[in-house]
Formats: C-alpha cells, structure tokens, sequence
C-alpha cells in the first residue's frame, strides 16, 4: 500500500487506521520470511543428513556388498534429487524502480531464488563465439562510434554428441561527438544469469525423463567427458526449467480435455516416503486424446498427472473440463463420471476396452488350455481384424464396415458366452472373464455405433508405457512433487514424439523461448506450432 506523503489525512483517527494497517502488513511479512526460513533449514538438514547416510553406505557397499545396500544407495540418490531440485539456489532480486515489462512465463511461475557460486567451466571444451555488435551509428546524434571495451558472458551448452562452451561478446561503443554509450543487451537466458544453455538443460530433462537416467547417473556419466556438473546444480536447474514450462503443459491438458472423446489409464509408481527409508505406491495417470485413427486433422495429444494414491477423487477432478467418451478399464474410480447426479445426466459417456477383456480369456487359455477360452479369443480376433479393415476411414465408412462386418460376430459372441456360463463353475476363473465381458456389454459395444471410437484402450495402454521403463530402471520418484515434475517433462516429452518431432529439439526450442514469450500466446509454443521439421526416418 503507497500513500502520498505530501498529503496525508490530517485526522488521528485515519492516521491510526493506516499505521495499523502497515503493522499488520509487516507482521505478516515477517511470518512468512520465518516460515520461509524454517522451511529451507529443515531441507538444508535433510540434504546434510542424507549426504551422510550416502557416504556411510558407499564405506559399507567396498566391504560385503549387498544388493539391499545398493538399493538403499539409489533411494538416498533420488530423495537428495528432488530436494535439491525444491531448493532455491540462484538469483538475485530485479531492481526496484524501473519500469515494469509485459507479462512473461517466468514472471508468473518461477519463485525468487537465493545466489549460487558460479564454477569455471572446463577449458578443453570447443568453444564458439557469438558476437552482438551494436549500430556503428550514434542513437542519438547520428555520430561515428569508437569500441571502448566489451562484456563477454561464457554458457555451458550440449550440442547432440559433445558439449560445447558459447561465449556471448557484447561490445561496447561510445560517440565521439557526444560520448553516448551504446551496447547491445545479454540475450535472455532460460535460468536468469545461470551457466547451462537451452540445448543441455533440454538433454538433462530427455536423458532424465525419456532415457530414465537419474542425475546422479547423468553426473557420471557428463564426468569422464571432463565436465563437472553436480548433480545438486542439475536438480535445481530440472527444478527451475519444470516451473517454466507449467503454462505450457496445461496448454496442453486444455487442448486434450477440448476433445469429444479420450483415452484413459494409470500406472502405480514407487515414491519415497520422507523420514521413513520406505516407499508408497503413488500413480500416474495418462489422458490422451488421438484423432488419426479415424483421419482427423487435430493434432494429438497426452497430459500426464500425478496422484499420492488411487482413490477416485483424483482422476474425476482431473476430467471436471471434460465431456464426451472416456476409453478407459473398469477402474470404479471412474464410476460416477458415467452416473446421473442430481437429475443432471452424465457428461461423460463409458466406452469400455476389448483388449482387456481379450486378456483375461488368454491368461486362462495359456494356463489350462481351456476350449472355451480359447474360442472366445478366435471369436475376438475376428472383431480385431474388423478394425484394421477400418483403420485410418472416415467415420461414417467405419461406423458402416462394424455394422456389416462386426455387429454379426458381437451377437454371436453374447450368444457363446451366455452358453457356456451354463456349462461351467460359476466361481471358476473363466466365469469370472464372462462374467466381466457381459457387465460391460453396452460400454463394449458402443464403439459399433460411433465411428470416432476405438475398440481397445491400446492408445492409452502405449503412452503408459515409457513411464513403465523408467520406473524398471531407476525404481521410484523422489517424493510427490518429483512425481508431479516427471509427470509435466512426460506430457511435453511424450506430445512431441505424438507430433513426429524429437523431443530433445522440441525441448531446445521452447526453452530458448518461453522466459520471454508472452503467456497470452502460449500456444505458440505447442508442439504442433513451433514450426520444427519432423527427424527423417530410414524407409520401411
């Protein structure tokens, strides 16, 4: 609050309004700093303590090694990682006074961060030059200018297959009629006055998130090239790079929940629990929207979120922008998105997934060689080989080829199934599958009738899949808001590879981008927009 001190009330009674006012509005202040405050020491001593387990550990690991100890190692690793990445380390405050620019992403996303200690950077590295020479023409008396000296700003940047230094040169000119100085500005980098360029803070995020190497192997790795790059410098950067690029990953949850249908799923995922040494089960889920199936012309997309837990809550709120079809299993979470509330009807129709049920028929068959299982999977087949006749049709001619084509072999299949439940044990395993298949009759046949749905949720089931190999290579996420950032790199990383481009030159792109870009035109920056060429590829 600012008051003109030349006119001030002249009341007591206003006067005591505004100094209580101020003292609230410091006290409050105060409490926040202290919290602040509180907060970074309890992680400062957090980050000491692990560091300490480690060293104990890696002593123990040179004895009798032991596969429980090099676990214990990796889970210390990841939790030290993602404090690090939750802990300010870099720049100062702007200048008070000056006139305030227009609104940027990082205005808006990136918190204030406390300096850092600048490391020199390796001498072996090539090193290129970039020079911004300013007009040899005086701004303001047309006058000749005359080099008076230069500032030279040094970046650590990773050009795909070595790491290379780019070193900014910015003359300095002065007027030799009227001594005015002129000098072109330092272009913005994505971490303000920081060392790494956009090139290797996007192969730290692909090699982490897409390639699943976490830091401290990435910090290994970066070692025997001769670069020093610690692995508590690299979370913050991932840290700092994640909160950048948030208005753009939920420009592209938008651009997904604007679908009329969608592919759902999820995928537990080992997190750490703080001060216990233990892990809980955390999920992530995975919305996608993909229209080529059917020859549409939207451009694909998948946003990936985190959840602590299971429960419903969690994917309902996800989909409140949401209405149309969701694909998806017969996860129960999903139950009252279909269900009539409050003499509203639902907003969101089932549409259920033959892939699933084909599955439970074929672990039966593979383990007892069961006949009826294994004609539910030829009379399942049949249904499959429908779709690659209508794959990539319009929907009018596919909905037409299922009518011809599939609807006869939908009935006669309700008709085998109802037969041989008669026939069995109703507690038995393949009771159980009919079972399964006939509940969720009309979800599984509502594909027949709409030529813009797919008969399995295979779509969503291949974009779990990436999140499936890195949990099998670096075990766990760090804590919950590990899972959240590796959820958002996921949705950028993962779109882009929908939309034929590499992820690694997507992600140089937008970084080199987004600190300046005007967040009222974020969808510039969406992977369909960015204008990049998709990589060749070697012919079939």
């Amino acid at each position: 609050m600012r008051f003109d001190l030349a006119n001030l009330p002249t009341d007591t009674a206003t006067l005591h309004q505004i100094i209580a006012a101020q003292a609230a509005v410091g006290e409050a202040r105060e409490a926040e700093l202290a919290a602040a405050k509180a907060g970074l020491i309890a992680k400062a001593l957090e980050i000491e303590k692990l560091k300490l387990q480690l060293a104990r550990l890696r002593r123990m690991q040179f004895g009798r090694s032991s596969e429980k100890i090099v676990r214990t190692i990796e889970q210390l690793e990841l939790r030290l990682e993602e404090l690090e990445a939750e802990t300010p380390t870099a720049a100062p405050d702007a200048s008070a006074g000056e006139d305030e620019p227009p609104t940027t992403i990082e205005q808006t996303s990136s918190p204030k961060r406390l300096r850092s200690e600048r490391r020199a950077l390796p001498a072996h590295l090539p090193c290129r030059e970039i020079v911004h020479q300013p007009s040899c023409t005086c701004p303001k008396c047309g006058g000749e200018m005359r080099k008076v000296g230069e500032d030279v700003s040094k970046i650590l940047d990773y050009v795909p297959g070595h790491f290379e230094v780019v070193k900014h040169i910015r003359p300095a000119f002065s007027c030799r009629c009227c001594e005015s100085m002129v000098q072109n500005p330092m272009p913005s980098l994505p971490i303000e006055r920081g060392q790494p360029g956009t090139g290797l803070l996007a192969h730290i995020l692909v090699s982490k998130y897409c390639d699943h190497l976490p830091l401290y192997r990435q910090s290994g790795i970066y070692a025997r090239e001769g670069v020093d790059l610690d692995r508590a410098i690299m979370a913050s950067w991932v840290g700092k790079v994640t909160a950048l690029a948030s208005p753009l990953v939920e420009a592209i949850a938008d651009h997904v929940m604007a679908a009329e249908k969608l592919h759902a799923d999820d995928t537990p995922v080992p997190v750490l629990a703080p001060g216990t040494g233990k892990t809980k089960t955390g999920r992530l889920w995975v919305y996608l929207r993909d229209e080529r199936p059917f020859g549409g012309v939207t451009a694909p997309a998948v946003v990936y979120r985190y959840s602590p837990d299971r429960r419903g809550e969690h994917p309902r709120a996800h989909l409140t922008a949401f209405h149309g079809f969701l694909q998806a299993d017969g996860y129960s979470g999903f139950g009252p998105l279909y269900e009539t509330a409050n003499g509203q009807p639902a907003t969101v129709t089932e549409v259920a997934c033959w892939a699933h049920v084909r599955r439970y028929f074929y672990d039966i068959h593979a383990a007892t060689n069961a006949p009826i299982a294994d004609e539910a999977l030829q009379r399942i087949g049949l249904l499959f080989d429908v779709e690659r006749t209508a794959m990539g049709r319009s929907p009018e001619q596919r909905q037409l080829i299922r009518q011809r084509s599939a609807r006869p072999v939908m009935d006669e299949l309700a008709r085998f199934l109802d037969a041989s439940l008669a026939t069995i044990s109703g507690r038995s395993e393949l009771a159980k599958a009919i079972r399964y298949a006939r509940s969720r009759w009309t979800a599984l046949t509502r594909y027949l009738e709409d030529g813009t749905l797919e008969i399995s949720n295979n779509a969503a089931e291949r974009a779990i899949r990436p999140l499936a190999l890195g949990r099998k290579n670096y075990l766990f996420a760090g804590s919950d808001a590990g899972g959240e950032r590796a959820a958002a790199v996921y949705t950028l990383v993962e779109t882009a590879k929908l939309n034929g481009l590499d992820p690694e030159a997507y992600l140089r792109e937008v970084i080199g981008r987004i600190a300046d870009h005007p967040i009222n035109r974020i969808a510039q920056l969406l992977p369909w927009n960015v204008g990049l060429a998709a990589p060749p590829r070697a012919a079939a």
